[in-house]
């Protein structure tokens, strides 16, 4: 039981190359390069997560990004630094992103975007513990190098509305140069599309209802979605719950301390049969933003 419950949690984590966030929502630009300009603001952005804890060897994920919009809010750009580790796996890096604005309608603006960054990629194999063979000579030396990512995207949104598609990189940045180990891990290294979409309802003055949603897919692995709903009270407070398929049931709270300064938290909830062996997944996120608070930053800053 236990060896089918390891193998599970290893069959997931290389599934997930690309980092995970639950409050994907508020760090678009992690997903989509397009973003980054969106919100008419000079913002920065701290995410912080670690999953399954408990889980020796469990992905977490650090990232740090700034964004703002330039040239009459008809361009936008953004540098993203980040830390991943999965394992004995890990990788720290840099983004550059830039995107273009279009006015498509009166209240509508299509982007694209581009992003462009250096991964130092690096794989701890005399550590590996548990191997089946201990003399195999592909764990004799470890991995480490630099190699180029590039991303791009598509971003639609309005007031109220949102939608995009991206692939946050169309290179083959791991395990390319590891060809010891590459046919039995090989697929871990195919591309990531995602596909984003959510609407802000106004229930009432003070009650606006957000639902989201967001779709991953990669070759050789089971389509996975995050189906979402918050509410925000006030435009202060927003309380929300996440169903992630076959993976988690996930609770968030948001609040808005000021036009600036905005704390989140999530909380996941583990439903796979890892469930026994780690105690759930916590995610913070901080954002600091300065800009003109009179313009469409107001509406969107739900997303």
């Amino acid at each position: 039981m236990l060896l089918a419950v390891m193998l599970f949690a290893y069959q997931k984590s290389i599934a997930q190359t690309e980092p995970m966030y639950s409050q994907y929502m508020f760090n678009m630009m992690g997903v989509n390069p397009a973003y980054a300009g969106s919100r008419e603001a000079t913002g920065f952005n701290l995410f912080q997560r670690k999953q399954w804890i408990g889980l020796q060897g469990a992905p977490q994920t650090t990232s740090f990004s700034f964004d703002q919009s330039i040239l009459n809010k008809k361009a936008g750009w953004g540098i993203q630094l980040y830390d991943d580790k999965i394992g004995v796996e890990k990788a720290d890096g840099i983004n550059i992103m830039g995107s273009t604005r279009i006015q498509v309608s009166e209240n509508g603006i299509l982007s694209g975007g581009l992003s462009f960054g250096l991964m130092n990629y690096r794989i701890d194999l005399m550590n590996v513990t548990g191997r089946f063979t201990p003399n195999d000579p592909a764990f004799y030396s470890d991995l480490n190098k630099w190699t180029p990512s590039l991303g791009l995207g598509i971003y639609y949104n309005t007031d109220n509305f949102y939608a995009g598609v991206s692939i946050p990189n169309i290179l083959k940045s791991r395990l390319t140069a590891f060809d010891l180990i590459r046919s039995g891990l090989q697929k871990v290294n195919q591309k990531h599309i995602f596909l984003t979409t959510g609407i802000v309802l106004a229930i009432n003055e003070d009650v606006k209802l957000k639902p989201s949603t967001m779709i991953k897919m990669v070759e050789g692995a089971p389509i996975e979605a995050d189906l979402n709903t918050n509410v925000w009270l006030r435009d202060i407070i927003g309380l929300g719950v996440s169903y992630r398929t076959g993976d988690a049931v996930i609770g968030m709270a948001e609040i808005q301390v000021n036009e600036n300064l905005r704390f989140g938290y999530a909380y996941d909830m583990t439903i796979s049969p890892l469930k026994y062996y780690n105690t759930g997944t916590h995610e913070i996120m901080i954002r600091y933003e300065i800009g003109n608070f009179k313009t469409k930053i107001k509406s969107t800053r739900y997303f």
